[in-house]
């Protein structure tokens, strides 16, 4: 199929490559930053376009990947002929491309992106479309560049973006603060990342409640207490950490 991706950022450059690769067609890629839009599409072997005017009204699928507040706007720009133009958002609706074309729908990839990395890890897309036409050929369509994937609809799709910034916004955040702190304290942060990636790799075989550990858990309160004395210099990792005791406490010893 042909495909005009519109965006230059993160999801658009390594969808544009999943899609590319998965021997899709990109005759466009279009933005505003003329620099970006040519490094994609020269990625992509597609034309740079910086004139909406000039976006090419013969594609199959329009792929917009830009930020939600943008999304309406640019979809107001498009011209697609009632062909399919889908957004990569988790959290907005696929609503918001009412009134562009009569087949539009969603490819949200659920999996933190970064352009910059070689390796592309496993995306799994969720999908949603206006009809079922667009449905399934969304569902063909990413099929061909990824083995996860599901429909979702609006209120679905918003649940797993919740769920994904808690098990990935929130978590790193959590990493950055404690790496800030063994800095501060001169202890090596990269003693922890084996135990990271050990914790990460147990869910593929255990429940998250089953692989709970740490003294929250076993109620050791003197333990507890010796760490929140340790980060009476650290109000925000305080909080933190007594908030996420509570909680541990409240979940496993009712």
């Amino acid at each position: 199929m042909k495909v005009v991706i519109i965006g230059s950022g993160n999801v658009a450059t390594v969808l544009g490559k999943m899609i590319h690769h998965a021997g899709h067609a990109i005759v466009q890629v279009y933005g505003r930053n003329a620099g970006s839009v040519a490094n994609v599409a020269g990625i992509l072997s597609a034309e740079a376009v910086v004139d909406a005017t000039a976006i090419d009204a013969t594609a199959d699928i329009y792929l917009i990947a830009v930020s939600d507040n943008a999304i309406q706007a640019v979809a107001k720009q498009l011209s697609p002929n009632n062909k399919i133009v889908v957004h990569t958002s988790g959290a907005a609706s696929k609503r918001i491309l009412e009134g562009c074309t009569a087949n539009y729908g969603v490819l949200y990839p659920l999996q933190s992106i970064r352009k910059e990395k070689l390796h592309t890890p496993a995306v799994p897309f969720l999908v949603d479309g206006a009809n079922d036409y667009t449905l399934e050929l969304l569902k063909t369509f990413a099929a061909g560049f990824s083995p996860y994937v599901s429909v979702a609809d609006d209120e679905q799709r918003l649940r797993l973006h919740i769920a994904a910034v808690f098990v990935s916004n929130f978590t790193n955040h959590l990493y950055a603060v404690t790496h800030d702190y063994c800095d501060k304290e001169a202890v090596p942060f990269n003693m922890l990342v084996p135990l990271i990636q050990e914790t990460a790799l147990r869910l593929s075989d255990f429940p998250a409640r089953a692989v709970q550990t740490g003294p929250a858990i076993r109620n050791d309160n003197d333990t507890i207490n010796r760490h929140l004395h340790e980060l009476e210099n650290y109000p925000e990792m305080k909080i933190l950490y007594k908030l996420f005791t509570e909680s541990i406490k409240g979940t496993y010893l009712k």
